[in-house]
């Protein structure tokens, strides 16, 4: 009797462990906004008391009345293989976070077993929330408080941040020290006095082999080749004036950098399964190798 007690409890432990310790797949991944659009939280392990997530989800939602930004944010314990960066672009794609032709989605991936905290952009938000400016609000904001488990406050600074970027109000969150107000004005130095260059390799970059024209389009781009945390990609393009096809190669590095894979993966299709009363949805937007990783 007093074995199959102890044989009991053994048990009881272990499930206990296996839930405290969950493992999810992309696929597994609760997506709340589905059900409730007023919803961008999914924290189906309770790691963000019910009041971070009450106010990130109405951060958020006034984000996207606003500018029509789509963000959705991943709290988990734990994910399939380990790799933030490679998870949370997976997430964006699988999802289609963002709207179709604006790929204007934003994935913020929070996973405390892998210690780590991804954002993932869409092509839209590449300009106004650069790989840079990800990674500023995460140490500024973010990575300090995750560093002694304070999940809340991380979260919901560093969330705010992002809202600040994105609707124009904080148009420099991370910059407002002497320090970096120098190390820019030295950047700014630098990139004045090449900017010649730069832009004529723009122009000629712009010029199709065949015409001769400056009208050449992205039309589809894939990672064919990973080195470590190094990444080669595969762009191919369009000549709208002759429709000449040609394909470049570029080598990409993971903002993260912590032995990160996947990188990028385009054309995410519109997600709509079955929400309740109230249910949003995410329009189809398109994820490109965006953002930037911290670990804590």
């Amino acid at each position: 009797m007093r074995n199959r007690v102890l044989g009991v409890l053994l048990l009881a432990i272990s499930v206990f462990s296996a839930a405290e310790a969950k493992v999810y797949k992309v696929s597994e991944v609760p997506m709340v906004h589905l059900q409730d659009r007023t919803r961008y939280v999914s924290n189906p392990d309770g790691i963000l008391s019910g009041q971070a997530v009450a106010v990130i989800d109405s951060m958020l939602f006034a984000l996207e009345e606003q500018t029509g930004i789509q963000v959705l944010v991943a709290v988990l314990t734990g994910i399939e293989g380990g790799d933030c960066f490679d998870f949370a672009h997976r997430l964006g794609h699988e999802n289609g976070v963002g709207q179709k032709g604006r790929d204007n989605g934003l994935v913020v991936l929070l996973s405390t077993e892998e210690r780590c905290v991804q954002f993932a952009t869409g092509y839209g938000l590449e300009g106004v929330l650069p790989d840079a400016m990800c990674k500023r609000i995460q140490q500024r904001y973010m990575v300090e408080h995750f560093a002694d488990d304070d999940w809340n406050t991380g979260m919901v600074e560093g969330m705010r941040a992002v809202c600040g970027v994105l609707d124009g109000s904080m148009e420099n969150p991370a910059e407002d020290d002497e320090g970096d107000m120098i190390a820019l004005a030295i950047f700014a130095v630098f990139v004045f006095c090449g900017i010649g260059l730069i832009a004529f390799a723009v122009w000629y970059g712009n010029r199709c082999p065949q015409c001769g024209k400056h009208d050449i389009a992205r039309v589809d781009s894939r990672v064919v080749e990973r080195h470590g945390s190094m990444y080669v990609r595969e762009t191919t393009y369009k000549c709208n004036k002759c429709g000449h096809v040609l394909v470049r190669k570029d080598s990409i590095g993971n903002s993260g950098g912590h032995g990160s894979r996947g990188g990028m993966i385009i054309g995410g299709g519109g997600f709509s399964r079955g929400g309740g009363f109230g249910g949003g949805n995410f329009g189809g937007g398109s994820f490109g190798g965006g953002g930037a990783g911290s670990r804590f």
